[in-house]
């Protein structure tokens, strides 16, 4: 196991938006928590972790992966599954020579504030992929991974008030809220009924888990 800076950025909040802002896509944010599975030509899968850590993509890293985080232990299979032969073969066909970074978020129906049910069927869902350590732009990601389980895309459009108003009222059928992408940003925006159970099961430390 490999300590990391962030491997995933982190995500501003709603009030940082750029005033410029103008086209995004906004894709659903789910509750769950963040991996990463690196990609090279030579090696294909050879790595991934959390946002903070990194293990060897083998039977050994696996079993240190499940160690140190218990409750994470379907995330390597469910990748393999589900992503790694097609993501494989996109980067083949596309000629790639950099290193490949893709981000999942592992979650099952009641997972909450980055916390998992044990008995609950997981899921993983594809929201980014960053060549060469560069996220692509939202258009690219949705035209060349959207075949696949991807982050769902609730709107497209300029980045406004009434939506931000729109997403906290619940109106676009979100549990926690929406990441809206724009050339070179990105912002997080969560619901109100999201802020309430947060203040119900953290008290005066919800801010923590908010924006």
């Amino acid at each position: 196991m490999t300590r990391v800076a962030l491997a995933y950025p982190k995500i501003l909040g709603s009030k940082d938006a750029p005033l410029d802002a103008k086209r995004c896509i906004a894709f659903e944010k789910y509750d769950g928590t963040n991996l990463h599975w690196v990609w090279e030509r030579e090696l294909s899968w050879y790595a991934f972790g959390t946002r903070r850590d990194r293990f060897d993509l083998d039977p050994v890293g696996i079993a240190q992966f499940n160690v140190a985080h218990p409750g994470l232990e379907d995330a390597p299979g469910l990748f393999q599954s589900l992503f790694a032969n097609e993501l494989d073969r996109i980067f083949q066909a596309k000629s790639i020579s950099e290193e490949m970074t893709v981000f999942t978020e592992f979650l099952g129906p009641n997972s909450f504030a980055g916390m998992h049910k044990k008995e609950d069927p997981k899921q993983l869902i594809l929201f980014d992929v960053a060549r060469d350590g560069q996220i692509l732009e939202p258009d690219q990601f949705v035209q060349d991974f959207g075949h696949l389980p991807i982050a769902r895309v609730v709107y497209k459009g300029k980045l406004t008030g009434r939506f931000t108003e729109d997403v906290r009222l619940g109106k676009f059928g979100v549990n926690e809220g929406v990441v809206a992408k724009g050339s070179g940003w990105m912002v997080k925006i969560k619901t109100n009924a999201y802020m309430e159970r947060l203040k119900a099961a953290f008290g005066k430390n919800w801010e923590n888990y908010w924006e």
